[in-house]
């Protein structure tokens, strides 16, 4: 039997194997490893739907002459899928009323869906309450989804996008326990939840450019360092420190939050900011 991936013959020798699901599971770790994703199936020249493929799954090799396994990369099949989403958002705004269940349920049963809710499931949470009618608008959805795709084709503007932002609060940060002290309990939840988007963002951001496997700029996982600290290790003080400001905020300590807020998560914000903004500008220069 021929075996090829994406119309080239691949190096795979069978073993134990007995049916197609057998071959693709091996091909799993070695995928993910990649950043890559299964994207397609074709068995004796027929390609095989998204519905045909859990019985394809069980299909015997015994008579199968080729199979061509199609992949594709993570982030092309991301921008594919939030692509879709958004032509659901803009689909289901232009409808009349009576037309919009017909466009959740085709959102229900597509592809895109299944994707994000395993691939990007932050944001397919946000758009099974929007769709659902909770959560934001289905036309804030839609500006949400821009914003990924933005990330995704572009993170280097991205990064450089949101400097004033990330300046801006900063300062907000620093004024958090005077704003809860003097009741402005608005301006305070507003100041956390801006603060938690942005590391949201970056966090984004970041994992998108180790993704992408861009070594040359340090940015690994496993080798780069703020303040001489591992970014693993600094990623889990920032998370820590931010469950900490969360649980402070609700108790209403002004203090412990004055000194989460100024002293931790703040400066943090700053020097991953910082950090990537260094990235972006070594990619413009290329």
């Amino acid at each position: 039997m021929d075996i090829s991936i994406n119309g080239k013959t691949a190096d795979i020798i069978l073993e134990t194997e007995k049916n197609i699901g057998d071959i693709l599971s091996g091909l799993d770790q070695w995928l993910a490893g990649s950043g890559s994703r299964l994207s397609g199936l074709c068995i004796d020249n027929r390609e095989i739907s998204a519905d045909e493929l859990p019985l394809a799954l069980k299909m015997d090799l015994t008579g199968i002459k080729a199979i061509d396994i199609r992949i594709s990369s993570w982030d092309c099949l991301a921008v594919e899928a939030l692509g879709d989403l958004k032509g659901y958002c803009d689909l289901y705004n232009n409808s009349a009323f009576e037309e919009r269940q017909s466009v959740i349920k085709t959102w229900d049963e597509s592809a895109a869906k299944q994707f994000l809710s395993i691939e990007i499931k932050d944001l397919y949470d946000i758009a099974s309450l929007s769709f659902g009618g909770h959560g934001i608008s289905i036309l804030d959805l839609g500006f949400l989804v821009d914003e990924r795709i933005r990330e995704l084709a572009n993170p280097a503007a991205e990064i450089c996008a949101i400097e004033k932002p990330v300046s801006e609060i900063t300062v907000r940060m620093e004024e958090l326990p005077l704003d809860i002290q003097t009741g402005k309990d608005a301006r305070a939840a507003e100041t956390i939840q801006f603060f938690s988007r942005l590391g949201e963002k970056l966090f984004r951001l970041l994992k998108i450019i180790d993704q992408r496997g861009l070594n040359q700029n340090g940015f690994t996982f496993d080798s780069y360092k703020i303040d001489e600290q591992p970014l693993t290790g600094f990623l889990n003080d920032f998370g820590t420190a931010l469950k900490e400001l969360t649980a402070a905020y609700g108790n209403q300590d002004a203090v412990l939050v004055g000194d989460l807020a100024e002293y931790e998560l703040a400066p943090r914000l700053s020097k991953l900011f910082t950090a990537l903004k260094e990235y972006s500008l070594e990619e413009a220069a290329r």
